[in-house]
């Protein structure tokens, strides 16, 4: 019976290569077939260019497109053609890196990956390496602590509902909104109707070039189409003292 190869997920961090671990790092550096997700034919894959560094000139790259779409019949038609593709690496013994923004199994492309790459072949060896989430990285660049004593954390990946987010910016404790994107204004006059505007801050692309950082968020109004998807916003809700 052929061997087949093992699809190792590795979470790349949020943009500094450095911030890649030893463990991904490593794998990266060995696996021959590496496949990179990218939101358009055209466009260049983040996650490629964050894992350059560790790659061997004999790499072999893989780009695969993941849309950024809502039609789920589409995104269906797209994570399997994807997961066959990898299956059929697989099956020729080859291991595959999949590596993936910010950790493997937060609000991650892998995730449908591999989900739906056991439905066409349960029996698939699968090795997943975490990786530093992109609030992690916000909160150490920023001085910025994310959970203190008892206080919750909640991480609301934004949305054009609002109620998630209403209901989250009424807790004691620390708010983490992810994709922050176009729905920027949205999102600060939530900030300012809850009276946490100031207790706020914003990084967009952090680790990366063209990183963004702010603490005063009434001057990003406006800025929402430059901001991108890559962006955060950390609120302090905490009501009491640390308990």
């Amino acid at each position: 019976m052929d061997k087949k190869g093992t699809l190792f997920g590795v979470g790349i961090g949020p943009g500094d290569p450095e911030l890649v671990t030893v463990k991904g790092a490593r794998l990266l550096g060995s696996c021959r077939h590496v496949v990179v997700p990218k939101a358009a034919e055209a466009s260049e894959s983040v996650a490629l260019r964050i894992i350059q560094p560790h790659l061997k000139p004999a790499t072999q790259i893989h780009e695969l497109v993941f849309p950024m779409v809502v039609n789920p019949e589409e995104l269906m038609a797209k994570w399997n053609e994807s997961a066959s593709y990898v299956a059929a690496l697989l099956n020729k013994g080859e291991d595959v890196c999949f590596p993936t923004l910010g950790d493997t199994f937060l609000y991650s492309t892998y995730i449908y990956l591999v989900q739906a790459l056991l439905a066409i072949a349960p029996d698939t060896r699968i090795e997943t390496v975490p990786g530093v989430t992109a609030f992690s990285a916000v909160a150490a660049r920023m001085c910025f602590p994310v959970g203190k004593g008892k206080h919750p954390v909640t991480i609301v990946p934004s949305a054009d509902d609002f109620a998630t987010l209403d209901v989250a910016l009424k807790t004691n404790g620390t708010v983490v909104i992810m994709k922050v994107g176009k729905r920027l204004d949205a999102i600060l006059d939530k900030l300012e109707e809850h009276n946490v505007l100031e207790k706020s801050v914003f990084a967009a692309h952090v680790g990366m070039a063209d990183e963004h950082l702010e603490t005063d968020l009434r001057k990003l109004r406006g800025t929402g189409d430059k901001t991108g998807y890559l962006s955060i916003i950390l609120v302090d809700t905490s009501k009491d003292e640390m308990k």
